[in-house]
């Protein structure tokens, strides 16, 4: 695949004018028709994103073309940058006065009532390693909220979106997972760039969990973790010190899976990434309470 082509349309079939989105007709299922057109649009930015990455990815890495972005496990690569330019372009054609939060050009936080926000290449360091775990992110927020949520994974072949009416997995709708208690669950969580520095590394809450929890995984993509959870892969993901940009299409999937998204007090102060926890609903409150005081987040 070369960066011009669309992906494979396998594994992104259901959107499109065949499904209703832009036709007025209906809406594909995790597809609202008030924001058909935000989907559409996420959708082809993602699958843009994605073919850049596809094509630069290389099984051994890209470790020795990688660079440092001010913190020595903090990388950047020329994929990610292409990825933006690649899902900026058919935000900007689509919609032109739309404010836009991404990761490698423009990371500011934004205080407007709408705009897009961008992780080109959620998982730079499994990419620079040549682990396939890696993914491309697009949320659309409005009044604070995601509303619009698109992960693309090429190298894992799939797509999740939700425009807020359920949430779908290369067109198939999917639903969180059922169990109810920690202890049989299986969770997730990540580690910050500059963890030695942070008043609180994670690994308190890592130990916590993992005495209570079925079993543990570390991703290395804040964004797949969350998309897991609300395929029912995960039952729990949490983690301190991310950006808006790592998580706010994968909540959107979660909660239009039928999950819950909070930040670790269980409030809603999640979206500024100091702290966040998404389960299937079912055994959120024991999560947090097995995790620390997030205030010295």
């Amino acid at each position: 695949m070369t960066a011009t082509k669309d992906p494979d349309p396998g594994y992104g079939a259901g959107y499109g004018a065949g499904s209703g989105a832009d036709s007025g007709t209906g809406a594909a299922p995790g597809l609202t028709p008030d924001l058909g057109r935000e989907l559409e649009a996420a959708l082809a930015a993602a699958a843009a994103g994605a073919a850049e990455l596809d094509a630069r990815y290389r099984p051994g890495g890209v470790r020795d073309t990688a660079s440092s972005k001010g913190q020595r496990r903090n990388l950047v690569t020329d994929a990610d940058r292409a990825a933006e330019a690649a899902v900026l372009r058919v935000l900007a054609e689509r919609f032109p006065d739309d404010a836009v939060m991404a990761e490698e050009s423009a990371p500011e936080m934004l205080h407007v009532a709408r705009y897009w926000c961008v992780d080109p290449l959620d998982g730079t360091n499994n990419f620079a390693q040549g682990i396939p775990l890696f993914c491309v992110s697009v949320a659309l927020v409005i009044d604070g909220v995601p509303r619009v949520g698109v992960i693309h994974a090429p190298l894992l072949r799939e797509v999740y979106a939700t425009s807020g009416d359920g949430t779908v997995l290369n067109g198939e709708p999917i639903a969180v997972s059922a169990p109810s208690e920690v202890a049989d669950g299986i969770f997730a969580t990540g580690f910050a760039y500059d963890r030695e520095n942070l008043p609180d590394d994670n690994t308190a809450n890592f130990r916590s969990v993992l005495m209570a929890c079925r079993g543990m995984r570390r991703c290395g993509s804040a964004a797949l973790d969350l998309a897991w959870v609300a395929c029912g892969r995960l039952d729990g993901f949490w983690e301190l010190w991310l950006n808006p940009w790592d998580l706010a299409a994968g909540a959107a999937l979660v909660r239009a899976a039928g999950g819950s998204v909070s930040d670790m007090s269980g409030g809603d102060a999640w979206l500024s990434g100091a702290h966040i926890a998404a389960t299937n609903g079912c055994l959120h409150d024991e999560l947090l309470s097995l995790l620390g005081d997030p205030s010295r987040a």
